[in-house]
This record gives C-alpha cells, sequence and structure tokens, in this order.
C-alpha cells in the first residue's frame, strides 16, 4: 500500500514545509475538504496533481460556517480513509490543524461579504455560511500559500463567492472550478449522502433529474418562471421539502427573467446568456444541493 502523507497540525510546521516549496519555485495547488473524502474530492486532487507540482488537502470541519441547528457534531469524520485515499493518489501533505490552531484564543475576525453571497440562496437560508467560509478559506490562502486552490462546481454559490473574494483581497490565488461528479443515476456526490436512508436513496436523484429537464425546457426557448414552477412541483411531488429551485445568472448569480441579454444600441440583438439553475430541497433529515448549466 502507498505511503500515507504527512499529516501537519501545527502553523510552524506547515511554514517549514511551504518554505521549502517555495524556495523551489514548485507551483502549489490547494485543495480545501472537510474531509469524509468521496469521489468527488479525489477528483479534485487529481486535477490539482495535473495542474501543480505540489498538492496540499486541507482536512478542517469548519465550526464557523454551521449553524447551532446544524450537523457540525455529527458531521462525518474519516481521517484514517481519507489518508488512506489520499496515499493512492500521491499527495505532499495534508493541513489538519485543530479547532484552536485554525481559531485562536479570542479570535473575532470575519470577512463581511457583498455580491455572489447576497443573492438569495443558500444565504436566504443558511446566512451565517458564506462569512464562515470565506473567513476559513483566506486562512488556509494564507496559510498554504497556494498558487492555485481547487473548488467543486457543486457548491456553485460557494465557488462563485470564493472566487470573487480570492480576487477582491488580491491573493493572488487562481481559485478553480472543476465539474460536479455523479453518480450512474445523477445524484451529485456528497458527504452527507451517508446520511440517506435506503428509501430517500432511491428518490434522491430526482434532483438532477428535474434540473435537466428544466434545462432543456429553458434551452429550448419555453419561458422560465412556468419551467421553473413545474420542476418546483415535480420535486414535491417526489417528497422534498423546496428551499429553492432557481434560474440565475451563471456569473453573478443574481435573478433573471429571459435567457438573452438586453439589446444594446451597437447590438444587432439580444444575446444569450450563460444561465445556471440551482436547487436546495431537504430530503428526511438531510439537506441536498444541485445546480446544471444551461
Amino acid at each position: 500500500m502507498a505511503r500515507r502523507p504527512r499529516v501537519i497540525r501545527t502553523l510552524v510546521a506547515l511554514d517549514r514545509a511551504v518554505d521549502r516549496f517555495r524556495r523551489a519555485k514548485e507551483m502549489i495547488a490547494l485543495v480545501p475538504t472537510m474531509g469524509a473524502l468521496h469521489a468527488g474530492h479525489l477528483a479534485l486532487v487529481r486535477l490539482a496533481r495535473r495542474r501543480a507540482r505540489r498538492v496540499i488537502v486541507s482536512i478542517f470541519v469548519n465550526p464557523t460556517q454551521f449553524a447551532p441547528t446544524e450537523d457540525f457534531d455529527t458531521y462525518p469524520r474519516t481521517m484514517r480513509s481519507d489518508l488512506d485515499a489520499l496515499a493512492r493518489i500521491g499527495i505532499d501533505l495534508v493541513w489538519a490543524p485543530p479547532v484552536d490552531v485554525m481559531y485562536s484564543r479570542g479570535f473575532c475576525t470575519r470577512i463581511a461579504l457583498e455580491g455572489p453571497a447576497e443573492v438569495g440562496l443558500e444565504d436566504a437560508f443558511r446566512p451565517h455560511f458564506f462569512s464562515g467560509v470565506a473567513t476559513v478559506v483566506a486562512k488556509l490562502f494564507l496559510q498554504c500559500r497556494p498558487d492555485i486552490a481547487i473548488f467543486g462546481e457543486k457548491d456553485f454559490q460557494q465557488l462563485k463567492v470564493v472566487t470573487r473574494m480570492a480576487r477582491d483581497l488580491d491573493t493572488r490565488v487562481k481559485v478553480v472550478g472543476a465539474p460536479t461528479l455523479r453518480e450512474q443515476d445523477g445524484l451529485a456526490l456528497s458527504s452527507r449522502n451517508v446520511y440517506l436512508t435506503p428509501k430517500e436513496r432511491a428518490v434522491a436523484p430526482t434532483l438532477h433529474r428535474v434540473l435537466a429537464q428544466c434545462a432543456e425546457r429553458i434551452a429550448a426557448g419555453q419561458p422560465i418562471a412556468p419551467v421553473m414552477a413545474d420542476g418546483r412541483a415535480a420535486i414535491e411531488q417526489a417528497g422534498f421539502v423546496v428551499d429553492y429551485l432557481e434560474a440565475r445568472d451563471a456569473d453573478t448569480l443574481e435573478p433573471i427573467a429571459s435567457p438573452r441579454r438586453e439589446p444594446k444600441s451597437s447590438d444587432r440583438g439580444a444575446k444569450p446568456r450563460a444561465l445556471r439553475l440551482l436547487v436546495a430541497a431537504r430530503l428526511g433529515n438531510t439537506r441536498l444541493i444541485d445546480n446544471i448549466a444551461v
């Protein structure tokens, strides 16, 4: 069996390791995770291996992005199997700080966000979430000093928030989005899928199926509002409680009413715009999210 990657838990040891990479002028890629690694995470790590000489995977279950009613205490923690999986890929090191290293005593700083963090999607249901994400990601960028950072497109609003934050704060980190990995029946891979009962697991692929149907209808020119209303009804009929099902501008995540841009005076006509359909819904005790391009 391949040797497990080195696990670093202190900032002093991390600084020494990153200094060695920097002195050798080696490109560094960071893959931030909360552990409980599945094939989707490993696809991000493989992409990082193709893009950089050195790869750091962070494993940190971030308490600041969980509300008191959410699953921080029960979130799956599988460090041993995570390290075994990473060993087979051959990464350089794992940054796995304890909570008191990431957030030292008296820690009182958070990043305030606007733009894609305030568009009425995840932020409407988890108002604490993106500030916690942006703060911990900014700290990871400062700690690991990567050239690029890989994030999955499954958490599409998060990807947009992190990309904007990295640009606005002049981090010099290039944020790279990676396509969502799915089961054969279309269910997006997620660490929270383990919470699904067998009956719920059979129903869960409805989210992706309905998204795909809605995207096909919108691409064919059907009006967005009735298409999304039909999609919501189909998801609810399958047994989900829907938080949102929305068609948004793929760049800004702002609401849209038409898949065509308003024409400018110099245009010969309205131009198509990139759209993203996004959904969040609860099935039993499990909250699932997904998205698809149009």
